[in-house]
């Protein structure tokens, strides 16, 4: 799941707004988008560890995400505000991110079978054309995913032609059409028989995980492709042209947005560092959950190991069916965090409080993983030697329960952050879009220490998931009293909680 900032507009909206029609179908790309994020978060940790990648290692791949974010999104949207092509500023690059969509799928989906082709083994142990192959079309996946995010909003801010009211609704249609490709990517990646509907996925390379795993990529391409071309279709841009007096600037300044998000570090206000402190320590709360989650369900919970029988892969789809119930929760509670704030007496409470609830959960992952392994139930069947069976019914709806509760704390975190960033610019007199980019860096950087670190700091503990987890909770604890003690109270008549941004 990747957080970025807006493009900055550097030119004046239209001054009709458009039809509720047109915003709906460009929100839906958010649709397309999220299944593939959904896709990443769920199954493709196991899949690069079934490509021969070591647990310690597989964190590094994900440092695409962060870095991606960090730097596409602020180059993208900068050219995008200053494209003077004539099918408009937003939706050349828009097209061009679904293309590079597709590209990076079919090198995913057919890692396995490319590597085996170039001489991969088909026995165990590191496939290193497969995991080339798959890291190039990760990495573009990545890239490209972050060229549509940007356009997208801010061609829904054009088409808002400044009016809050009609901003407020496309960002909550935005945000709704996420929650729909998140609920759709994680039933898909619970699926088990999804490979049948295509029968050319299962290669001798490619054994039913991986598959699975490229069924599930080829639906979701097809749905990015098909709400895009509607959307690319239906709206129309004016061509933007440069005012005269911007046209001897452009080519002064290559990327000036970086030199803009670095140099406003020096005059933040102290609310805007106390935001960025409580915002980082909670993505480093989030981020190693939401690496491993299903490798934990898998490993931890289930007790399976990666390529060997069945197990594994069973929990990591019961992992996915967790992600699909915390993203109904998900979009449930982000309706109602506005309601819940106020009956909390504030935003600082609330986002201190569900911090904390987020450091309780991460904490039961310790004692859902004790309880899996004191349960182990053998077997044997026709005679054969007894096998490890899946967990109780109790354990698994443990499990399903803690994915389920991580909804609420989740939608707090998609919201709060951005919505307290919009009110303490507004307040220094600071422009929206660089507080958002500067916001962006204590979510991103956080993301790049735990790719980095996680790996490591579980083999230090002797493998496995839970040291990162513990650490998850810890930050979140630290986040939590932050936000309730030294984070300043917004304005109470600030109504732009509930539309912040993802």
């Amino acid at each position: 799941m990747e957080v970025g900032n807006e493009a900055k507009s550097t030119a004046l909206p239209p001054a009709q707004a458009a039809p509720v029609k047109n915003i709906i179908v460009v929100a839906a790309i958010a649709a397309g988008v999220q299944f593939g994020w959904a896709l990443q978060l769920s199954l493709l940790t196991p899949y690069v560890q079934l490509l021969g990648v070591p647990h310690v290692w597989a964190a590094f791949i994900w440092l695409c995400g962060p870095i991606s974010g960090l730097l596409v999104q602020p180059i993208v949207g900068y050219y995008s505000d200053n494209c003077t092509s004539r099918f408009g500023r937003r939706r050349p690059f828009i097209a061009a991110g679904a293309g590079l969509v597709a590209v990076a799928v079919f090198l995913i989906g057919f890692a396995a079978d490319l590597g085996h082709m170039g001489g991969d083994s088909l026995g165990k142990g590191t496939k290193p054309r497969a995991v080339a192959v798959f890291v190039v079309g990760f990495w573009i996946l990545d890239v490209a995913n972050n060229m549509l995010q940007g356009p997208c909003r801010a061609l829904l801010a054009d088409m808002s032609a400044g009016n809050a009211k009609k901003m407020s609704s496309a960002n909550s249609m935005f945000s709704f059409f996420m929650a729909v490709g998140n609920v759709l990517g994680y039933a898909a990646g619970s699926y088990t028989r999804l490979y049948k509907v295509f029968p050319f996925s299962k290669t001798e390379a490619c054994a039913v995980y991986c598959a699975n795993l490229k069924s599930c990529f080829f639906i979701s391409v097809a749905l990015l492709l098909t709400v895009t071309i509607i959307a690319l279709c239906i709206v129309r841009e004016t061509p933007y042209t440069a005012p005269p007096e911007e046209a001897g600037t452009v080519k002064k300044h290559t990327v000036p947005v970086f030199g803009e998000l670095f140099g406003a570090l020096k005059d933040l206000p102290r609310p805007m560092w106390m935001l960025l402190l409580v915002t980082a320590l909670n993505w480093v709360a989030w981020f190693p959950f939401l690496l491993f989650d299903t490798d934990w369900m898998g490993k931890e919970v289930y007790g399976g190991k990666v390529g060997e029988g069945s197990l594994y892969d069973k929990g990591v789809r019961v992992g996915a069916l967790g992600l699909m119930l915390n993203s109904v929760v998900l979009g449930v509670a982000s309706l109602g965090v506005q309601v819940t704030a106020r009956g909390l007496g504030g935003v600082k409470r609330l986002w201190g409080s569900v911090n904390l609830l987020l450091a309780i959960c991460l904490a039961m992952t310790v004692l859902i993983t004790k309880m899996a392994q004191h349960h182990r139930e053998y077997a044997s069947v026709g005679g054969a030697a007894p096998t490890l069976q899946p967990p109780v019914h109790g354990v698994k709806i443990g499990a399903l329960a803690l994915f389920s509760v991580l909804g609420i704390p989740l939608a707090a975190t998609f919201s709060i952050p951005f919505a307290l960033a919009s009110i303490y610019s507004s307040n220094s007199g600071a422009g929206q879009g660089l507080s958002l980019g500067v916001l962006n860096l204590a979510i991103v950087i956080p993301q790049m220490f735990v790719s980095v670190a996680s790996g490591p700091w579980d083999a230090l503990f002797g493998g496995g998931n839970l040291p990162a987890f513990v650490v998850g909770a810890v930050a979140a604890t630290v986040s939590g009293i932050i936000a309730l003690t030294a984070l300043p109270s917004p304005p109470s008549d600030v109504k732009i909680l509930a539309t912040g941004g993802h």
